[in-house]
């Protein structure tokens, strides 16, 4: 999975409120932050929880979470940009347990930043939709809360996921052609992250799987994926918008045509994404 770029490239609002590099793990790895984006005035505003993608190697809070914050933040949304320790620095549940230890130091902090604690969405593309999938289904999953803030929730009421994977061993049986991406290898971006080859490695893959936990409860989804993607299989949100409907959670999958994987298909499906934010976490 390449970096994906983003489409929305909105310039922040005039008086927008930037913190940058605030630690969610006190004395924790220096990948253990994020940036907050605030409107400049009023409070109660919703809270947008951006992860950024980059195959679980690469990428950053400066990355693509910067430059959709201006888009959430005009629209009346404060964003808080997540950094989390890469697959070079641990393996899975190393980025879980950081988004989760992110959303409950949010939590632990909305009274300071002026953000409604009880209305916030996990939003993410590829890698990034992976972890805002993970988010909207490990909600009461107690084996991936470690850390502070434990009094506080990581719940999230809503999930945008735009091209993320879910089952990595389903990958290559459904990739786009024979040019597409290959996950079935020792150093494939599924591979580092769970710490060995995939197909030797099905519990720990399992594990990895946001379908793995999907309950009844779990918040409402916007799945947006293209079918033109070679890196991650169109087939991958199929999946993942069965399982939560079969379970009775609200999702709505969007279909992107000659949607590739990144930038034009996050562009072509952003106004949904606000559509469906302002539907579900705005009075």
């Amino acid at each position: 999975m390449a970096l994906a770029q983003p489409g929305p490239q909105v310039p922040l609002p005039e008086g927008t409120k930037v913190l940058k590099d605030l630690a969610y793990v006190e004395g924790g790895h220096e990948r253990q932050k994020l940036d907050l984006y605030l409107p400049a005035t009023g409070s109660g505003w919703p809270l947008v929880v951006s992860i950024h993608g980059g195959a679980f190697r690469m990428g950053s809070k400066d990355g693509e979470p910067a430059r959709t914050a201006g888009a959430f933040v005009a629209r009346g949304f404060a964003v808080a940009a997540v950094n989390y320790r890469l697959s070079q620095h641990a393996v899975f549940p190393a980025q879980i347990e950081d988004c989760k230890s992110a959303v409950r130091w949010l939590r632990a902090n909305a009274a300071r930043h002026g953000y409604d604690p009880s209305r916030v969405a996990s939003y993410g593309g590829s890698a990034g939709g992976h972890l805002a999938a993970m988010l909207g289904t490990t909600g009461e999953v107690k084996a991936f809360e470690v850390g502070a803030h434990l009094d506080q929730s990581s719940r999230v009421q809503a999930v945008v996921d735009f091209f993320g994977p879910t089952d990595f061993l389903q990958m290559d049986p459904h990739r786009l052609n024979a040019q597409a991406m290959v996950h079935d290898t020792p150093d494939s971006p599924e591979s580092e992250l769970v710490g060995g080859p995939i197909r030797d490695n099905p519990d720990k893959v399992a594990r990895a799987n946001p379908i793995t936990y999907v309950t009844r409860d779990d918040p409402p989804f916007l799945i947006i994926h293209g079918d033109q993607d070679a890196l991650v299989p169109h087939h991958q949100s199929v999946l993942l918008e069965a399982a939560l409907a079969k379970a009775g959670v609200p999702v709505r999958f969007v279909t992107i045509p000659g949607g590739r994987h990144g930038g034009d298909t996050e562009a072509k499906g952003f106004e949904q994404a606000l559509a469906f934010l302002g539907e579900r976490l705005k009075p």
